[in-house]
């Protein structure tokens, strides 16, 4: 008898039926994808460190055994850190940024010999547009390309299949454990030879690609946001103007030029080779110039040591920090001074934010100004009607102006000068600096060197002049932030970590200039200023320096930080000036 079934079904083998194939999406497993990432990332990511370790010597057996080491110990970190972003939104993007790290970070290693720390990632998160477009060559898109085509292709040719639920959870989990697991492995069996490479050699460590920018992401955030969202602490409330200020014929005015990445070496005042700055001596054989030869800055860009220079803290007490305190520009305010503040660079980072500022490309200057960009001569122009335009009872007292120099900005060293004041040729042209013949490049820097002495001649005659008119009694003090490499050891630019930086980076020209009725205000001794001009120095003397030229009284004030207090009347009056040191800051 035929049995039945219900629905009009009549085999009764239905139930044996195995159930239809559901269609996989077609992919890249998560395991692949992060492996392979990890593996090229640790491998083609890192050639500028590999290189490096390559460079350091020793033999064949022992230079392989570092790189397989540290190679290991890198992919292990990495399959850990991809392994944490293995989601289906995550990955891919997550993955794509840190090859596009890995790629610039190579490039720019590469290119100017430069480490990923901290200070160098908030460097290059306060670049302005003209330092992008000095820094672009055609070698970088080659250059990103050979690190970062071919894991990109791979990434988004097809997608990565990813499981949802705890299941993925729990495949993350292992493949952070397995990635764990090989960094101590690595780390156990090189340990020798890779705690030595270490020691030895300390920029390794930020160079190993994109961990190096991870890290710098996550220190500046940890370090930095907490400050940044803060209230500043108030500095000189007390701040009041001294006994120069009663019934005075002249007021004061004092001109502060923040020099840029200058170094001492090619300094002609410093006693090197080349004449590379001819008006500074001659202003120097007059008398009321002196150059201070051993001063150390505060950091090794911009970022660090200009809110540095003007910071009440030295670099051992967190100058060097983010700024959680006000700088001698509101302490000179508060007192009741005029201050102003003209920039042509990439911004005062953060010192001239409660005082009146000005950019020097404001308004077109012909023949100085172009593409917005300024020829350092620009902040002179108009500086007059500028001064006029400040509140006219503290310009009455007395008025503090900072020049924020272009200066020799790297590495478009050639448009540091106009064509007409190039003293030094053949000079390098190009920003790809490791291109040129190491005697153009320097004659490029020279060059830029020498418009600074130029700048300084020309804001040193506006001084003088308004000195002969009898209405101020002018002053300027010049110190550059920074230094800068040229090629010594394979580094350009600049931005190395402090504690491994070349003296170059952080050896800087300081000069000082006085008119006689502002020597005869402050009492200052010429003699006795030169006699003292090969003190040791530092930024940490600037913010007491000029706190004691303009003779404002508040208990943040330092005389032993006063570079120019040895040689004040006062002191001169209590003993002779050999008899007053100047202190060196724990800094120096």
């Amino acid at each position: 008898m035929q049995l039945t079934m219900p629905f009009g079904l009549s085999r009764p083998d239905f139930f044996f039926q195995p159930a239809p194939r559901v269609p996989t999406l077609a992919g890249t497993r998560p395991l692949v994808a992060v492996w392979g990432l990890a593996l090229w990332l640790a491998s083609v990511g890192n050639l500028p460190l590999w290189q490096r370790i390559h460079d350091l010597g020793g033999t064949p057996t022992h230079r392989l055994g570092l790189v397989l080491g540290l190679g290991l110990l890198l992919t292990g970190a990495l399959v850990a850190l991809l392994s944490l972003l293995v989601s289906a939104r995550v990955l891919r993007p997550a993955a794509s940024a840190l090859v596009l790290m890995a790629a610039f970070n190579t490039h720019f290693m590469w290119q100017y010999g430069v480490v990923i720390d901290p200070t160098m990632l908030a460097n290059v998160m306060h670049t302005d547009a003209r330092e992008v477009r000095d820094l672009l060559s055609w070698s970088m898109p080659a250059n990103v390309l050979l690190v970062a085509g071919l894991p990109l292709w791979a990434l988004w040719r097809q997608p990565v299949v990813v499981r949802g639920g705890w299941v993925q959870t729990g495949r993350n989990g292992a493949g952070v454990l397995a990635g764990l697991v090989l960094v101590v492995l690595s780390a156990l069996l090189s340990y020798q030879g890779l705690a030595s490479l270490m020691r030895n050699h300390k920029d390794l460590r930020y160079m190993a690609n994109p961990l190096n920018t991870v890290y710098a992401g996550a220190r500046l955030a940890v370090d930095q946001l907490p400050r940044q969202v803060g209230t500043l602490h108030p500095v000189g409330h007390d701040a009041q103007l001294g006994a120069s200020y009663a019934q005075q014929a002249r007021p004061p005015l004092v001109v502060l030029v923040i020099g840029e990445t200058a170094r001492a070496q090619n300094f002609g005042l410093d006693g090197y080779a080349r004449n590379t700055t001819p008006a500074l001596a001659r202003w120097q054989a007059q008398g009321n110039l002196v150059n201070f030869s051993e001063v150390q800055s505060c950091g090794t860009n911009t970022q660090v040591s200009v809110p540095c220079l003007f910071s009440p803290l030295t670099r051992a007490q967190g100058g060097n920090k983010t700024a959680e305190h006000e700088n001698l520009l509101d302490v000179l305010q508060r007192a009741g001074l005029a201050v102003l503040w003209i920039d042509n660079q990439a911004g005062c980072k953060g010192v001239c934010d409660r005082v009146p500022s000005a950019r020097a490309g404001d308004h077109d200057v012909p023949g100085l100004c172009k593409d917005g960009e300024c020829l350092d001569e620009a902040m002179l122009d108009g500086l007059d009607q500028r001064l006029a335009a400040l509140d006219p009872a503290r310009r009455a007292r007395g008025v503090v102006v900072v020049m924020h120099q272009m200066g020799s900005h790297g590495p478009a060293y050639a448009h540091r000068a106009p064509d007409n004041r190039k003293p030094f040729l053949p000079e390098c042209r190009s920003v790809t600096l490791s291109d040129c013949p190491p005697a153009q490049l320097v004659n490029a820097y020279d060059n830029s060197i020498a418009y600074t002495d130029h700048f300084l001649d020309l804001t040193l005659q506006w001084l003088q002049t308004r000195a002969a008119r009898g209405t101020e009694d002018t002053g300027l003090i010049y110190v550059s932030d920074h230094g800068e490499s040229l090629g010594e050891n394979g580094l350009y630019l600049h931005g190395v970590p402090y504690a491994l930086a070349p003296t170059q980076q952080t050896h800087v020209p300081m000069v000082s200039w006085f008119s006689p009725g502002l020597q005869q205000r402050t009492g200052l001794s010429m003699g006795c200023l030169r006699s003292h001009a090969s003190a040791p120095l530092s930024h940490d003397h600037f913010f007491h320096s000029v706190l004691g030229l303009m003779d404002v009284q508040t208990r943040a004030y330092q005389p032993a930080l006063d570079a120019l207090m040895p040689c004040s009347a006062a002191a001169q009056a209590k003993s002779p000036a050999s008899e007053h040191p100047v202190t060196r800051s724990p800094a120096a």
